[in-house]
């Protein structure tokens, strides 16, 4: 039978749902913390805050976060991560029913908040690929119903949700949060066990986070593939900053109709990651990916150039089936090719990356915005997105995803990843040269 037609495996809809359950979830409190800060003050910064903290993990515990994760057992991370973050919820909670929230308190939950999805999605990047017998085809298919379900939650049903559910009390959309991830951990328990990948020599965590980090940017397609976000992050997160004043100065655009732009990129992000291994198997990974860099690029230069909403609002569609199809691809190749035992590794640093270019891309559109016009940081972020996609085509190039995928193939069928071979692997020159 062929690795098309295989079916995805029993414990894969276990995941698919605990990941559905914890981002409708995400999607409430994402709603719902930003309405809760705003209940307690007016002060820009103090709202800055709490959005801020739930961002800092990454950028200060990333590589170490990997190299914990690349040390523990992986499903049983994921699912003491969610009781955690369960638990931690009903701080929050009960200081709302209490009336006792403040503003201290809620960016202490972000921030902790922050920590346990760190864990939780480093784990669960790892442990996918065990799970799935790191087959390519079955990677796309998983991650492209992971990615449709993360965004239908989160993006779709949650912040109307959570917007609701605060209406009933402050304390609601913390609970209903809670049990999201509490229904999650329990059904991650119930997950299969996966073997711990052979230890490494015995190394300080701060060497291995290091031979992580160094092992992502002496291979090219690695580095290829972690740039794509890394840059991405920058140009959107620049066009997101204004998007609203955009919207509403050049498109005029009301609060309502804001929401439907939105809803219309979120649409196109559903479609992309539908769509994401029907293009990989037509164009080849590589080619693929590297023309749904060119899509997001191209279609923010007609959103900078937009004269109406009914330009704008296709665009934004366009683009979001770009960056949903990039984060089916980009994350399904890397977890076949990198071994098992980096694979936390891998993927935090990766992740990192792309957030820590986010405040630089908040800031970079703000200062466009404010030195010249609200536009230009669209049309800013359409070049760098170009340019990124002429810049790393090379580097995920067909023929280099092909080699990756023929070294990693050739690994699976030897030993299972003991540690000398492993540190063999750290050391050697790029395979996709």
């Amino acid at each position: 039978m062929t690795a098309s037609v295989r079916k995805l495996p029993t414990g894969f809809g276990r995941l698919w749902t605990a990941q559905t359950v914890s981002s409708l979830g995400d999607g409430v409190s994402h709603a719902a913390l930003p309405l809760l800060a705003l209940t307690l003050t007016r002060d820009p910064m103090a709202l800055a805050v709490v959005t801020a903290a739930g961002t800092l993990p990454w950028l200060l515990f990333g590589v170490l976060g990997g190299a914990l994760v690349d040390r523990w057992d992986r499903r049983r991370t994921m699912w003491v991560m969610d009781a955690a973050r369960a638990a931690l919820l009903a701080i929050p909670a009960a200081a709302a029913a209490f009336d006792v929230l403040s503003i201290p308190l809620l960016a202490a939950v972000a921030f902790l908040l922050g920590l346990g999805g760190l864990f939780f999605d480093t784990a669960a990047t790892a442990y996918l690929p065990d799970l799935l017998g790191r087959d390519p085809a079955l990677l796309e298919r998983a991650n492209s119903r992971l990615r449709g379900a993360q965004t239908a939650m989160s993006g779709f049903a949650g912040p109307p949700a959570g917007s609701a559910l605060l209406a009933l009390g402050r304390a609601v959309p913390l609970l209903a949060d809670a049990v999201s991830f509490l229904l999650s951990a329990l059904l991650v328990r119930s997950l299969p066990a996966m073997p711990r990948p052979v230890p490494e020599v015995r190394e300080t965590l701060l060497r291995q986070a290091r031979a992580g980090a160094s092992y992502v940017f002496r291979d090219r397609v690695l580095l290829g593939l972690a740039l794509r976000p890394a840059v991405g992050n920058v140009a959107f997160l620049a066009v997101e900053t204004v998007l609203a004043l955009f919207a509403h100065d050049r498109l005029g655009i009301d609060t309502y109709g804001f929401g439907l732009l939105l809803t219309a990129e979120a649409t196109g992000g559903l479609l992309g990651a539908g769509i994401a291994s029907r293009l990989g198997r037509r164009l080849g990974t590589g080619t693929a990916l590297t023309c749904t860099a060119a899509v997001e690029g191209l279609a923010i230069l007609v959103l900078a150039a937009a004269p109406n909403p009914y330009v704008a609002g296709p665009a934004l569609a366009v683009c979001g089936a770009g960056m949903g199809a990039t984060m089916v691809l980009g994350p399904s190749l890397r977890q076949t090719i990198v071994p098992a035992h980096l694979m936390g590794r891998v993927a935090s640093t990766s992740r990192m990356l792309a957030m820590c270019a986010a405040p630089v891309g908040a800031f970079l559109g703000g200062w466009l915005a404010t030195t010249y016009d609200v536009r230009t940081p669209l049309y800013a972020a359409a070049g760098l997105l170009l340019t990124m996609t002429a810049v790393t085509a090379s580097m995920t190039s067909n023929h280099r995803v092909e080699t990756a995928l023929r070294a990693a193939a050739r690994t699976a069928d030897g030993p299972d990843h003991p540690a000398s071979k492993g540190h063999a692997r750290e050391s050697a020159p790029d395979v996709t040269q």
